[in-house]
Parts: C-alpha cells; sequence; structure tokens
C-alpha cells in the first residue's frame, strides 16, 4: 500500500516537539511491513545544509487572485522511507518554524496553505495515487480540505483516503473569515457545519470534517478531547465522529532512545548493569556547573516546552518547596516568558539545586533521561507524550499526571509492580505529595531499583503501533474499493 506522509515537522530534518519524532519513527515502522512510505515536509532555514538536492524546477500553486511557486528538494531515502522536501523561501526560510520570539507568524495560513497544496500538487507527479495520505495537526489539515473542496473533480485522487491525526488539540490554526479566498476556500465553508468556529476559520475543524478516519496519539485522550473539559470547543464535531475515531498511543524509537547503544552518554549501561548510569549522573552533574556532585542526592528531571500545558504553574508554586528538599532538579527547555524567568530566577538563588539550561539541546536531552533519577511531567493534559516513554527505557522514574497518554504508559508502583508516581487531581499539593512518594521509595534502595527494573523493561517500540495504523489504512483502502 502506498502512504504519504504531510507533515510540518519531522526529524532529522525539522523539529520543534514530539510531531517531529513520530514522523521521524512511524514511517520506518510502516516500511518495515511492507508499505511504500513517503514523507513530505516543509524545507526550514534550520533544515541541516546537504540534506536535499534539487528533484524539479517548480511547482505552480493557484492561491488566492494569484500565484505562488515551489520547488520540490529530494530529501533521501532511508530505512525504507522516501523524503522529498517543499522548498519554497518566501515562506520558509525563516529562524523559526512557527513563531519568531514566541509570536506566531502572522501569515502562518498561507504559509501551510502553499504547504498542503505543494503537496497535493507535488504527489501528482508520480504514475501511482497514494492509497493513504496521512497527515498532522493543524499545519496540513488543509490536506483534506482542499481534497474535498477544490480536488473532489480531480479523478487521479478518487481512490485515496486521508487519516488525520490529533497531536494537540490546543493548537487549531483559528484565522479571520476574511483569509477564505486568500487560500482558495469558498465563503461557502464558513458556516457552523464547516469551518466556522465562534466567528473564526478553524483548519483543524476543519481536518476532523474532511478526513476519512482520525486518530489521536493515546487511548485515553481520545475518550478526553470528547468532553468539554479537554475538547477545545471541537468536542462536539469529534462526538459526531466518534465512529471514525481511534486513539493509538505513540510508540519511540529505542535505535535513537536505547542507553545501552546512546552514543551521547557518557558510559552505556542496561537494566542488567546499571554501573553506566551513575557515570551519567555524575556527568550530568559537572555538565550543569556543580563543582563536586552529591551522587546519592536524587537528581529530577524535565525536558520540555516551558507552557502551561506541561504544569509548569503547579511547578511555580512549588518551587520553593522543592529548593528546601535534598534533591536537584535539571530543566531543558524553552516556551514562555513566565516559565522561562522561573527557571531563571531560581537557578540564580539555588545554583547548586536548581540547573537550568533555556535552550533546545538534543544532546543535553540524552544526558538528562540517562543521568535523572526521576522524570518530571505533571502536565494538565497531555495527548501522549514521549519523555515519559524515554525516562522507562532510561530509569529515570516518571512523575506524572494521571492524563491522556501519561495515564495509559505509567502504571502507579505498589511497592512491586508499576513503573512510576502518578497524581490525580491538578493542584501543587497533589504534585508535592507525588514528589514525596518518589522521594521516600528512594531512600530505599530495594525498592527502587525494582521500580527501575521494572521501567527499563517495558517495550514501547513503534511496531504495535504501527501495525494499529496499517490495520486502519486496510479497512479505508477496502471501503474506497
Amino acid at each position: 500500500m502506498k502512504v504519504v506522509f504531510v507533515a510540518s515537522e519531522g526529524v532529522p530534518f525539522s523539529k520543534t516537539g514530539g510531531l517531529a519524532d513520530v514522523v521521524g519513527a512511524l514511517p520506518k515502522a510502516l516500511a518495515a511491513l511492507g508499505h511504500e512510505v513517503e514523507v513530505i515536509l516543509p524545507r526550514y532555514r534550520l533544515t541541516p545544509q546537504g540534506a536535499s538536492v534539487p528533484y524539479a524546477k517548480s511547482l505552480t500553486l493557484a492561491l488566492g487572485s494569484g500565484y505562488k511557486f515551489a520547488a520540490v528538494q529530494d530529501g533521501g531515502r532511508a530505512h525504507g522511507v522516501q523524503t522529498f522536501l517543499i522548498d519554497c523561501p518566501e515562506y520558509f526560510d525563516r529562524e523559526g518554524l512557527y513563531q519568531l520570539k514566541g509570536e506566531d507568524y502572522p501569515d502562518n495560513a498561507h504559509r501551510f496553505a502553499a504547504f498542503s497544496m505543494a503537496a497535493l500538487e507535488f504527489m501528482k507527479h508520480a504514475p501511482a495515487s497514494p492509497d493513504i495520505i496521512h497527515c498532522h495537526d493543524w499545519q496540513t489539515a488543509l490536506v483534506p480540505i482542499y481534497l474535498r473542496n477544490l480536488y473532489q473533480e480531480d479523478a487521479y485522487y478518487g481512490k485515496s483516503s486521508v487519516v488525520f491525526t490529533l497531536h494537540n488539540l490546543g493548537y487549531q490554526g483559528l484565522f479571520p473569515p476574511h483569509l477564505l479566498p486568500q487560500i482558495s476556500l469558498h465563503a461557502g465553508l464558513f458556516t457552523i457545519d464547516g469551518l466556522e468556529y465562534y466567528g473564526m476559520v478553524n483548519l483543524l475543524k476543519g481536518g476532523i470534517i474532511f478526513s476519512d478516519f482520525i486518530t489521536t496519539v493515546s487511548s485515553k485522550y481520545a475518550k478526553e478531547i470528547q468532553t468539554p473539559e479537554f475538547g477545545y470547543g471541537l468536542e462536539g464535531v469529534l462526538r459526531s465522529r466518534a465512529a471514525h475515531l481511534q486513539g493509538i498511543v505513540n510508540g519511540v524509537d529505542y535505535e535513537e532512545w536505547d542507553p545501552s547503544t546512546d552514543k551521547l552518554l557518557a558510559a552505556n549501561y542496561t537494566p542488567a548493569d546499571l554501573e553506566g548510569k551513575e557515570a551519567c549522573k555524575k556527568a550530568l552533574l559537572e555538565a550543569m556547573g556543580v563543582q563536586t556532585p552529591v551522587l546519592h542526592r536524587p537528581v529530577i528531571g524535565i525536558v520540555s516546552r516551558f507552557a502551561s500545558q506541561k504544569g509548569f504553574d503547579l511547578i511555580s508554586s512549588i518551587a520553593e518547596q522543592l529548593a528546601s528538599l535534598d534533591l536537584y532538579v535539571v530543566a531543558l527547555g524553552t516556551g514562555e516568558p513566565a516559565h522561562e524567568e522561573l527557571f531563571r530566577t531560581m537557578a540564580a538563588k539555588y545554583p547548586e539545586k536548581f540547573l537550568v539550561k533555556i535552550a533546545y539541546d538534543n544532546v543535553l536531552a540524552h544526558q538528562i533521561e540517562a543521568g535523572s533519577d526521576m522524570f518530571l511531567m505533571p502536565s494538565r493534559y497531555e495527548p501522549c507524550g514521549l519523555n515519559q516513554i524515554y525516562s522507562l527505557r532510561y530509569g529515570a522514574v516518571p512523575i506524572v499526571r494521571a492524563t491522556g497518554g501519561l495515564d495509559d504508559t505509567i502504571e502507579a508502583f505498589d511497592g512491586n509492580s508499576g513503573t512510576g508516581f502518578k497524581f490525580q487531581a491538578y493542584s501543587p499539593q497533589a504534585l508535592l505529595a507525588a514528589i514525596h512518594a518518589a522521594l521516600e521509595t528512594y531512600s530505599t534502595p530495594k525498592a527502587w531499583h525494582r521500580l527501575v527494573q521494572n521501567g527499563m523493561k517495558k517495550d514501547f517500540s513503534w511496531t504495535t503501533s504501527a501495525q494499529a495504523y496499517s490495520q486502519i489504512y486496510e479497512t479505508l483502502k477496502k471501503a474506497k474499493a
């Protein structure tokens, strides 16, 4: 079966979050199952130089009352997956993927309209149409919208089905209604049954309505988003499509995330031999500026976008209490200015306790997973989350709020079975209680060792998830036939 992924980011070409990891790993797992898989991404300024070679001269895109032009570059073939990059410097030769200094680019709708149309036009250069076009989040929601409204008479796509994956319903692509003709859509789509959403155009809503099947990245999140608490105003639309909505937990790429082979670590280790983990802990603390690391002191790691969704308002509420405990907090990330400032302030006030780097740093992310004893993810909501799964394999015990994929992937430790610590209420008190429970267990080496072993032996490889997607693809292909 021919499957084409269309996404706004994907490793190793571009990344701001977990979407890129999924787009980098799931196609490989699908190719291993025998599918013919291609990936189409934008070429950004940060895309590594030499990551592509010219492929086609240009694509002509009829957008609004004029034309835009894009080139296609060959991103290479790896692990059975062919990648193509849409090169449109006017829209993508910029410092950030979606934002500059925390502010969305004002022409994001036009940028990803051009990308979506370019992807559809480029696919038509192949002799065979795709059986499945797999799109991700609002940035590619225009692919199914265009297919069902601009390309509905195009016989080339007559047997193509669209799967649309929701990675985070909190980002919907909201724009004023005068946008529609500018991106070649009829004003008649601005209705309650179409793209209208409280007086705005909602591209994510369009992706949900016009796709053949919707997936999201954990079973619990698929249920949560059909409720007012987590649905962000789209719970009714999602309930109407519940028969074509499924949650599939993300896998992880253990070729990249495995402490026994990870070349970015000070030492490698396995569940049977954890000696290297202490070497990683010492190296991490020294790299973060601790002159004389106290290795019996637990390290709590954080690698995240610094956003309220991730629970940083809770961390802010207990920051002083954390500083009073005998532990280290090692934090890496960027995001909302208030949360960045929190960590800068705590690092300045408690330089031997709060070890902080405000940046995106993949190498350090690996080192924090390996050097931490615990890993903190107190999210307000979390569609899936990947870092808690990485943490299991690296022996960094997750402390998580029981929401979405965090609840699906972490089992509460009962002294014998289980893989981490969970709390229910979204409150500073509940978070602090979970941390105290983890610290108490850490003080009992035998129980802690059992807990670490439980987590490291868990398998969240992509094979199972890829098989679930493959079943959806097969069902859609049969339906089209």
